[in-house]
């Protein structure tokens, strides 16, 4: 017999995977709503009935904001996973951009007037359910295609359900032309029931109070560490690389979910990327996970600069870092040029080991 998200939900606290919270507890209802619909009408009819019927008309989705820590990504998990369909799709709201992007460009090579029509058309004909990871607007272009786009997915039976940090009234706030903006603030408010998630408790606070987030030397024993910490902040969840924006050009993280990222040094202090670089990072990570920082010197020495960088945007965004090194934070960089203007951010790494560095960030 099937189960509903709330006794999927009840099973895991009784085994003890997770743990009760009324808050949660009250948001299945509402994704319990749109799994029946999806299950019951997703699935196109077959032949010409198909190729002509309308969409069925979807219910409204969900927009479901609150507090970092507070479970939205495990809830989305839950949902996506018990929803027995086949054109479902969860992706971070970043990489989907992107590659809303990449087909918008490639329509107008081809001179399609109208480049967004065919890609949001192409979306549609895949998935039923489009489950959105932190919907976050920085970036004038996308701000100038959401609306449109959200308009044609939802009109072509596509239900939407996003998780967010904050709610719709501060998407894209102080943005450039932000007046063009705020009819899609109405959409939403139209087309997806919001939910604010108003736990009081903070989980990934909970699973990092207390827990050893530096680990040196960095070796066989640290990255088991590396890899049990990344297991459990994400619930298990498989990691893809998420792409961001930067000044006309693309910025990889390679393993991203559930808001965390991880890469190890090389992969973001040995390539030619800058303080906008690591901005974009530092916006979009809650925590990130560096491996391997190596001993640094001078003949290291642009990539020391670079990392030094990447510390400091952290540093200001309040992002956790969990990381792997050969040494100490005051002995990684002991002699060289730039040994001594280290020592700022050796002092940051220390501060940044906090029981609750970056656990308040909103």
């Amino acid at each position: 017999m099937r189960e509903t998200l709330t006794e999927i939900y009840e099973a895991r606290v009784a085994s003890g995977d997770l743990r009760a919270d009324p808050a949660q507890h009250g948001v299945l209802p509402m994704l319990e709503r749109i799994r029946e619909w999806l299950e019951q009408n997703a699935e196109r009819p077959r032949g010409l009935r198909g190729l002509f019927a309308k969409p069925p008309i979807p219910p409204k989705g969900l927009y479901l904001w609150g507090g970092v820590g507070r479970g939205k990504s495990m809830l989305m998990d839950l949902f996506v996973g018990a929803t027995a369909i086949t054109g479902k799709r969860r992706v971070h709201f970043h990489a989907f951009m992107q590659e809303i992007h990449r087909g918008m460009h490639a329509a107008r090579q081809r001179g399609v007037d109208d480049a967004l029509a065919p890609v949001a058309q192409a979306v549609a004909q895949e998935v039923r359910l489009l489950a959105f990871d932190e919907i976050q607007i920085t970036d004038i272009t996308d701000a100038m295609i959401v609306g449109r786009l959200f308009e044609m997915l939802i009109g072509a039976g596509v239900v939407i359900v996003t998780t967010s940090n904050r709610p719709p009234e501060d998407l894209y706030k102080d943005g450039l032309n932000r007046a063009l903006f705020l009819p899609f603030i109405a959409f939403l408010r139209d087309r997806l029931e919001v939910a604010e998630l108003e736990s009081p408790t903070d989980y990934r606070q909970h699973r990092l109070t207390g827990a050893k987030v530096y680990f040196c030397p960095a070796g066989r024993e640290a990255k088991d560490a590396l890899n049990g910490i990344w297991a459990d902040l994400t619930g298990g969840a498989s990691a893809e690389p998420l792409l961001l924006p930067v000044n006309g050009r693309e910025v990889e993280v390679p393993a991203f979910s559930s808001g965390v990222a991880r890469a190890s040094f090389w992969e973001l202090c040995a390539r030619p990327l800058g303080p906008a670089d690591y901005l974009a990072i530092a916006a979009v990570a809650k925590v990130l996970i560096l491996e391997d920082v190596p001993q640094l010197s001078s003949s290291n020495y642009n990539e020391a600069k670079r990392f030094v960088t990447l510390i400091d945007a952290l540093y200001e965004a309040k992002v956790r870092l969990i990381c792997s090194a050969a040494d100490e934070p005051e002995r990684l960089y002991i002699e060289g040029t730039g040994a001594f203007e280290f020592e700022r951010t050796a002092s940051r790494l220390r501060e940044m080991q906090g029981a609750d560095w970056g656990l308040d960030r909103t």
